[in-house]
């Protein structure tokens, strides 16, 4: 399970500081992108092939839910992962995640925010 595995993904041996944990919040943009990855799909998560242009081609361009921010992408990777599989998200998310700059207070901040809207949503 990749949630269990999340001491062996960062920088400091897995340990959460109290630097970490008192970063546990988001910005409010970052907040509005997690919102907005809920409506994104896993497709968003891969790059465009060759029936993706096609098919842009033929009915034209759809938006592009990618951000030009890489800080942000991975926050916005992360989110749509989690909105669809819950705690199982991919391990390289996770590492993308933590390498942007977030912490693991944050990463269970978001985590357990989405878990808790799945759950109300049913």
């Amino acid at each position: 399970m990749a949630f269990l595995q999340l001491a062996t993904l960062g920088e400091d041996g897995g340990t959460i500081g109290a630097a970490a944990a008192s970063n546990a919040g988001f910005a409010p943009v970052e907040w509005q992108i997690i919102q907005l990855a809920r409506r994104d799909g896993l497709a968003s998560l891969r790059a465009p092939n060759r029936w993706d242009r096609l098919i842009s081609w033929i009915f034209g361009e759809r938006a592009n839910p990618r951000l030009a921010n890489g800080r942000l992408e991975s926050l916005r990777r992360l989110a749509v992962d989690a909105w669809h599989r819950g705690y199982t998200v991919r391990p390289s998310f996770l590492k993308a995640f933590l390498k942007a700059g977030f912490s693991e207070g944050q990463l269970e901040t978001l985590l357990a925010n989405i878990s808790a809207q799945r759950r109300a949503a049913f």
